[in-house]
C-alpha cells in the first residue's frame, strides 16, 4: 500500500479509521485537512485506548488524534530518519512540506527491509557529455566522480537500497570504461546487462533494443540525475494509476527581472513587480510499461517527450509523479562543481 491510502479527512469517524488500519496495513492514519494539511495521526493503540475511555466507532477522529505529532521534512535522509525511529520508538513518521502538507511515510519496516522489486531499471548512459567537456574528454559522463564514486554508482545503490535487483545500462560514448567498472553487477549483489547503441538513440529510442521486452512495468532513469527519489514509491504510484507511462516532474519557478505591465491595447491595466512563474519540467526519471515500447523500433533516434506524444496518440494515458526531493541534472560544468560541492543525495535506507 502507498502512504496516500493512509489518509483521512478530518470528519472521518473511528469507525472510518478501523477500515483504514486494516485495509493498508500500515499501523498509522494521517487525519488532514484541507490540500492534504496534516492535523494529527491516529494509530491502532490510540483506537482501543480510546474506546476503553467510553469513545464509539462513530466518534470524530478529531476527538482522539494526535494533533502535534513527530514529523520530518522531504529532505531529511533515511539514516537520520531511521535513528529518529530507534530513539522514539516509532514505526512510522510523516513526511510534511514547509506548508505541512502530508508528501511522504516513512515506515520502519520498509527502512529496515526494502522489497524486493523484480521490475527492470534502465539507466541511460550513452550520451558523450559534450556540455561537460574537457571533464568528458576521456570520462563518459555517468563515470565522473562525485564524493568519490561514479555518478551512476550513485543511482545503482540508491535503486538497489529499494530493492530493485536487475539492471540494464544503456551505453554507447566510452562505453568499454562503463562496462569494466560495473561489470556483472556481482560486485553491488545485483545483475547489469547492457544495451549498446551503435549509433545515439536518444532519452528513448535504445529502449527499443530491449530483449527480451520486460514483462512488467519498469523504471527509466536518465544516467546523470542526482535525487533523493523512492523509486519503488514512483513505480507504485504509476501501478496504481494505470498509466502507459509516468514521467517524474520538479517545479521550477522563475523570477522575472523587471516589474511586468498589463495592458489592454494602449490602455494599462495592471502592474506586477517582478512576478514569479512556477512550470513542471522534466526530471529525467520515468516508469513504462512494456507496450510503450511499441513505439519505438531499435533503430531511430527517439527521446522521451517523443515517446510520451506517440503514446498520446494511441490514446495511452501518460501522467507526471510531481517530485518534492533533492535532484541535480549534472549537465554543465556549474552542476558537477555543484555536485562536488554539496552533500549529495544517500541511498535510501
Amino acid at each position: 500500500m502507498s502512504w496516500q491510502d493512509a489518509v483521512l479527512p478530518t470528519e472521518a469517524t473511528l469507525q472510518d479509521a478501523i477500515a483504514c488500519l486494516n485495509y493498508t496495513g500500515l499501523q498509522i492514519v494521517l487525519v488532514c485537512g484541507t490540500d492534504r494539511v496534516l492535523a494529527g495521526t491516529l494509530t491502532d493503540g490510540d483506537i482501543r485506548r480510546g474506546l476503553i475511555r467510553g469513545l464509539t466507532l462513530d466518534s470524530p477522529v478529531n476527538s482522539l488524534f494526535k494533533p502535534d505529532p513527530l514529523v520530518v521534512p522531504p529532505e531529511m535522509g533515511g539514516e537520520t530518519v531511521l535513528q529518529l525511529m530507534r530513539a522514539n520508538g516509532f514505526g512510522a513518521i510523516p513526511v510534511v512540506d514547509a506548508a505541512r502538507r502530508v508528501v511522504g511515510l516513512h515506515l520502519l519496516n520498509r527502512l529496515l527491509t526494502p522489497n524486493r522489486r523484480s521490475n527492470l531499471m534502465v539507466i541511460m548512459a550513452g550520451g558523450k557529455g559534450t556540455r561537460l567537456l574537457p571533464h568528458t574528454q576521456d570520462c563518459p559522463k555517468p563515470l565522473l566522480p562525485i564524493n568519490g564514486k561514479p555518478m551512476l554508482e550513485h543511482i545503482i545503490e540508491r535503486a538497489r537500497a529499494e530493492g530493485f535487483q536487475r539492471f540494464v545500462i544503456a551505453v554507447h560514448y566510452l562505453a568499454g570504461m562503463i562496462e569494466t567498472y560495473f561489470g556483472d553487477g556481482s560486485r553491488w549483489n545485483v545483475r547489469i546487462d547492457y544495451l549498446r547503441e551503435e549509433a545515439p538513440l536518444g532519452t528513448a529510442g535504445a529502449l527499443g533494443l530491449l530483449q527480451p521486452r520486460p514483462a512488467e512495468a519498469f523504471v527509466v532513469s536518465n544516467g546523470d540525475v542526482l535525487t533523493d527519489i523512492r523509486y519503488g514509491e514512483l513505480l507504485d504510484f504509476h501501478l496504481r494509476n494505470g498509466a502507459a507511462a509516468t514521467m517524474a516532474v520538479r517545479m521550477h519557478e522563475w523570477q522575472h527581472p523587471f516589474g511586468v505591465v498589463r495592458t489592454d491595447g494602449v490602455d494599462i491595466v495592471g502592474f506586477e513587480e517582478k512576478p514569479i512563474s512556477r512550470s513542471h519540467i522534466n526530471a529525467g526519471i520515468y516508469v513504462l510499461e512494456p507496450r510503450a515500447l511499441d513505439t519505438l523500433s531499435g533503430k531511430e533516434n527517439c527521446d522521451m517527450p517523443t515517446l510520451f506524444t506517440r503514446l498520446q496518440e494511441r490514446a495511452a494515458r501518460t501522467i507526471v509523479y510531481p517530485m518534492h526531493e533533492p535532484w541535480l541534472d549534472v549537465g554543465r560544468a556549474a552542476d558537477l562543481e555543484r555536485a562536488r560541492s554539496q552533500t549529495t543525495p544517500r541511498p535510501a535506507t
